[in-house]
């Protein structure tokens, strides 16, 4: 089985790739798993100053998989509970490790997409990059990533974007705060290196504890196990196993029809 990731570390700066293009990077329980693992010992490792977070393909990440939820909705509660545990203890490791991250962002960022950019502490946008919390339109909520999500772009925003869906593009990702900068395309990597440089100008004990110190005086909610018990019991309902199927077998889900 080929891997959904791939881990380079190049002078002292960590890179973790999505490598599902043919599935947008969308993301399942193997690579959720294998991503939390390594991000913690991207963490632990003292020869790695910085993370990036890059993706393969036309899209950044579409999110979860819909045909791995689709497969969780018929799972006992025990076990749909520990994956959407397993999903948060994702976004829980990126948002608090230990070094600076950078989230490198082109084409689409759908669902857990956008809560992975949210969870980095710097995030740049390619021009063309498109950004959607998605799960209404499935009869979900963005429950996993919603602490890092109202985080950045604020409740406000968060309240029109999470109810409508809609779609929104890499100009008001910035406006937002999502994103902090957006670039040409062609400019991508340059503009990370230029963020990795700026990175390499503070100390490592220095950043590590800068970014505990942002914890302590902006604390978020600790919602992480009731969140993961939020979107358990949502994705095993009705409505949400209606809005996966409708997806999934290209047709409008119930509450649309007529």
């Amino acid at each position: 089985m080929s891997r959904s990731f791939d881990i380079t570390v190049d002078d002292r700066i960590g890179r973790v790739t999505l490598t599902r293009a043919e599935k947008h990077n969308a993301f399942d329980d193997t690579l959720i798993a294998g991503l939390t693992g390594a991000l913690r010992d991207l963490g632990a490792d003292d020869g790695v100053r910085a993370v990036v977070l890059a993706a393969e393909g036309k899209s950044f990440s579409a999110g979860a998989d819909l045909g791995w939820m689709r497969r969780m909705a018929d799972y006992s509660d025990a076990e749909n509970l520990a994956d959407a545990r397993a999903l948060a203890t994702l976004m829980q490791t990126l948002d608090e490790l230990p070094k600076p991250t950078i989230a490198r962002v082109q084409g689409a960022a759908f669902g857990g997409g956008v809560g992975l950019v949210a969870c980095c502490d710097i995030a740049i946008a390619a021009a063309g990059a498109v950004f959607c919390l998605s799960e209404v339109r499935l009869g979900l909520i963005p429950a996993v990533i919603s602490p890092y999500v109202v985080a950045a772009m604020g409740a406000r925003a968060a309240r029109r974007y999470v109810l409508t869906a809609e779609a929104f593009d890499a100009a008001e990702a910035l406006r937002l705060g999502l994103v902090h900068r957006v670039v040409a395309a062609d400019a991508l990597d340059a503009a990370v290196a230029e963020a990795m440089a700026r990175l390499g100008d503070g100390g490592p004990a220095a950043q590590r504890e800068a970014k505990a110190l942002i914890r302590r005086v902006a604390p978020a909610p600790d919602v992480v196990e009731e969140t993961a018990e939020w979107i358990a019991r949502l994705r095993a309902g009705a409505e949400g196993r209606e809005g996966v199927a409708a997806f999934l077998e290209k047709r409008a889900p119930g509450w649309r029809e007529g």
